[in-house]
């Protein structure tokens, strides 16, 4: 490389996105870097000599990857004979021009301000492109909601919290009579139309705001075009703009024959959960038999009501519960021995098995029989197979879902929104304690907890004592599995509500809704609901990074099993340990240890003083280890100053970032030349999902011979980012 750096940049995550350009720039150069992209027609502003500020246009485009051209060896020579005449801000004449190339009304500017800030076109979320009524603001997300955004911005690709219910229709259906159905729907719940809106400063905890007007994302597949399990498949897997009004929720037709529909609802849980679906369904069958026509106001409570009413709750009480209840260490979380070795499948896998109507009832009268429901008794079960694989743990521990709208709050259940959460459970068992003991301290325990159902997991996880053999987790102890026995919303009494007798009269009759439940951060999650013969159906959702499917497939089992058995083998005086021979004949699962700890960020330095901030330096590839360890020295600034060993991918940086974005901490990202490809994906990616964009700096190129310029003009860099962060933010 040239003996001193020849450019950096600071980049600022749009919209617009633009390149602060610090160092010498040709137009030879800025042209070569732009050929070897993707066609556009950016915006070149001149500051002087050596600042100039690219602005982009809308995305997609790869500006972490012209960023590390601009940056490279060979970025201040231009490259002769490249491609040229698609760039117009490339040209000679038009790189210091400070009067067309910043104007922000230019007619035909597409880094036009008029045009790149507008939601209509970029999905920010400032503008709905329907009139002159600007969306209400909320209070800051949920901590349910902050939970449930961290874990979908820290798992790419893993399509998690994306949870579907489907049902057949039977009979002629008007998709135009349909589509106004629903947007009477979007008209008159205001959770349909609201969306996350772009905090104004870095730390910001993620917003909401409800618009005044959204459409419905309705796609109708004719016959033969889609295959079903596909089309579950792509939907699941499909990301949500969560910044545009009324994506959270996308509606899917699939025409078969008969006349026959399959009605896909596929949600986000960041805004809607699956007693919210059903809810949703039941008013849509209206609002259609309606032709469409408003059936009544606004739903009230809504979710604004919901998060003023949380707003206002004192964590006090709850904080002092977990903190009295939460699990001791070295609780078990899992049914299974914990191995070296890890499965080679990626993704989440998905089993399940059935209690017969007559064995359902007679586990329904069984815990009735000992105060408990029939949660409780999933519950039991589940304890007696962590204390079998882990018999030595002081107890063991798992997260019971709950509705969320056991509040008092009048009219929450009937509130579609997102509320559903779970509570951590334990229990200290000896295998000498009667079963029904066992049974009892679990109803009462989930008793005591529900008084806190507004509780997040993240929270009661904060607020339970620390447990410090547990370096993988840091501060988050959730439990590793999640049981979820699933109430579905009220539906009245059929007398009082004839719309099916109504739509009969139309030719149409509707199935059984079925759910699919969403993918989860913990390894596995087991849910259980009643089908419409009275059967209950057993789901286990796994990680199958952690859990063989032939592991999960038999730790099902073996829950059924006991669910089964139980009622018929044990009476009153039966214990713990006569109880748990109904297992013999069966192995004990084996489940992999957690990711290993390169997850986490690597301190190079600490900061200065509480709450400066953290600065991740990004690995380029191929990126030597300890190639960072030079700047420890050389920057200056008061951030804590981390790294992610090499070799790196956006899911390693996102999940070694989480505990500073949980804890809302200003953020920058950074790296030598050939990071900025990487660092521009992890900054988009946590500004999808509602939290402050961070600025990346981009120095120079990292070298062998140990040249000292690249840590020095890095160092710079970082100190320009870290000042423009401080003193602007982008609303």
């Amino acid at each position: 490389m040239a003996a001193t750096v020849a450019m950096t940049v600071v980049l600022r995550p749009g919209p617009p996105t633009s390149l602060d350009l610090h160092g010498r720039l040709t137009p030879a150069a800025l042209t070569a870097a732009l050929a070897s992209l993707p066609p556009c027609t950016p915006t070149l502003h001149r500051h002087t000599d050596h600042h100039h500020t690219l602005t982009l246009p809308p995305p997609p485009f790869p500006a972490g990857r012209l960023s590390d051209l601009l940056t490279g060896a060979a970025a201040g020579e231009g490259r002769p004979g490249a491609a040229r005449g698609h760039h117009a801000a490339a040209h000679p004449a038009d790189a210091g021009c400070a009067t067309d190339a910043g104007c922000a009304t230019h007619p035909t500017d597409a880094g036009c301000a008029a045009h790149t800030g507008c939601a209509a076109h970029t999905g920010c979320g400032a503008h709905t492109g329907c009139g002159d009524q600007e969306p209400e603001r909320l209070p800051p997300t949920t901590p349910l909601q902050h939970d449930v955004l961290l874990d979908a911005m820290t798992h790419p690709g893993a399509g998690l919290h994306v949870e579907q219910l489907h049902w057949r229709w039977y009979g002629p259906l008007d998709t135009p009579r349909f589509a106004a159905a629903w947007q009477t729907l979007y008209d008159t719940e205001a959770v349909l139309r609201t969306a996350l809106a772009r905090p104004a400063a870095p730390g910001a905890t993620p917003l909401l705001a409800v618009h005044p007007h959204a459409a419905p994302q309705l796609e109708r597949h004719p016959r033969g075009s889609a295959d079903w399990h596909a089309l579950l498949l792509s939907e699941r897997m499909r990301e949500f703009d969560l910044y545009r009004p009324g994506t959270a929720l996308r509606i899917a037709l699939l025409e078969e024959p008969g006349p026959v529909f399959r009605v896909l609802l596929t949600y986000h849980q960041a805004l809607l959960d699956g007693w919210s679906a059903r809810l949703l369904q039941r008013t849509l069958y209206r609002a259609y038999l309606a032709d469409g026509r408003p059936v009544g106001s606004e739903r009230r409570p809504d979710i604004r009501d919901h998060m003023r009413w949380l707003a206002r709750q004192d964590p006090a009480p709850a904080r002092a519960f977990w903190a009295r209840t939460g699990a001791p260490p070295g609780a078990a979380g899992l049914p299974g021995h914990r191995t070296a070795g890890r499965p080679r499948l990626r993704g989440h896998g998905r089993t399940r098995q059935r209690l017969t109507p007559h064995e359902a009832r007679h586990l329904r009268n069984w815990a009735a029989a000992h105060g408990a429901t029939e949660s409780t008794a999933l519950h039991t079960a589940w304890a007696l197979q962590l204390h079998r694989a882990t018999p030595h743990a002081p107890a063991v521990t798992f997260a019971a879902a709950v509705s969320g709208r056991g509040i008092p709050l009048p009219g929450a259940e009937r509130l579609p929104g997102p509320l559903r959460g779970a509570l951590p459970l334990h229990v200290r068992i000896d295998p000498a304690t009667p079963l029904t003991r066992l049974l009892s301290a679990l109803a009462g325990q989930a008793l005591e907890a529900a008084s806190y159902e507004w509780v997040s997991p993240g929270q009661a996880a904060q607020w339970s004592p620390p447990t410090p053999h547990r370096p993988d987790a840091g501060a988050r102890r959730i439990p590793d599995s999640l049981i979820a026995f699933e109430a579905h919303a009220p539906t009245g009494p059929a007398d009082d509500d004839p719309v099916h007798t109504e739509l009969a009269t139309e030719g149409v009759r509707v199935g059984a809704a079925e759910a699919i439940g969403a993918h989860t951060a913990h390894p596995l999650t087991l849910t259980a609901h009643h089908d419409t013969d009275g059967g209950l159906v057993l789901t286990c959702v796994y990680d199958r990074t952690r859990i063989t499917d032939s592991d999960a497939a038999e730790t099902l089992a073996q829950t059924t099993l006991l669910l089964r058995e139980l009622p018929a083998t044990t009476g009153g005086t039966t214990t713990v340990a006569e109880a748990l021979t109904l297992l013999d004949a069966g192995p004990v699962p084996r489940i992999a240890r957690p990711a290993p700890a390169a997850r986490t960020l690597r301190i190079l330095r600490a900061a200065a003083r509480t709450g400066a901030g953290t600065i991740c330096l990004v690995p380029p590839p191929d990126a030597p280890p300890g190639c960072y360890d030079a700047l420890a020295a050389a920057y200056p600034g008061p951030q804590t100053l981390t790294t992610v060993a090499p070799p790196a991918d956006a899911r390693t940086v996102l999940a070694a970032l989480r505990p500073a974005l949980a804890r809302g901490e200003p953020l920058l990202l950074g790296g030598f030349s050939g990071a900025g490809s990487l660092a521009c994906e992890v900054a988009e990616r946590i500004a999808s999902h509602g939290w402050h964009p961070p600025l990346v700096a981009i120095g120079g190129a990292l070298t062998t011979q140990g040249d000292p310029d690249p840590v020095r003009a890095l160092a710079r860099t970082l100190e320009t980012a870290a000042a423009a962060a401080t003193t602007t933010a982008r609303p």
